[in-house]
C-alpha cells in the first residue's frame, strides 16, 4: 500500500540524493573571472579620471578668467570712487520746476 501517493506535494521533498554539489568549492572560484573583471573597472576607472581632469582644467581655467575680471573691475572701482563725490539733496540743490500753460 503506497501510503506517500496519497500525501499532496511528498514528491517535491528534495532528499540529500538529490541535491547536486558543485566540485568547485566556493573559495576557488575561477581567478581569471575576477582578474577579467577587475581590468575592466580598471579601465573604467582609469578613463573616468582622465575625463574629471580634462573638466577640472576647463573649469580652473574659467574661474581664473572669473577672478582676474573681477580683480581689473575692483581696481578701476577703487580708483574712480574717490573722485565722485556723493552730491547729497538739500535746500539749495532744489530743481525749479517749470510751468506751462494748458488752453483746453
Amino acid at each position: 500500500m503506497p501510503i506517500s501517493s496519497g500525501i499532496k506535494g511528498l514528491q517535491s521533498i528534495k532528499s540529500m540524493q538529490s541535491v547536486v554539489k558543485s566540485g568547485i568549492p566556493n573559495k576557488e572560484d575561477s581567478d581569471f573571472i575576477k582578474l577579467y573583471m577587475l581590468e575592466k573597472e580598471r579601465n573604467r576607472l582609469k578613463s573616468e579620471e582622465t575625463r574629471m581632469l580634462l573638466r577640472l582644467e576647463i573649469i580652473q581655467g574659467r574661474l581664473k578668467e572669473i577672478q582676474a575680471y573681477y580683480d581689473e573691475k575692483a581696481g578701476e572701482m577703487h580708483v574712480t570712487e574717490p573722485a565722485k563725490k556723493i552730491k547729497k539733496p538739500g535746500k539749495d540743490d532744489r530743481k525749479e520746476w517749470k510751468t506751462m500753460s494748458i488752453d483746453y
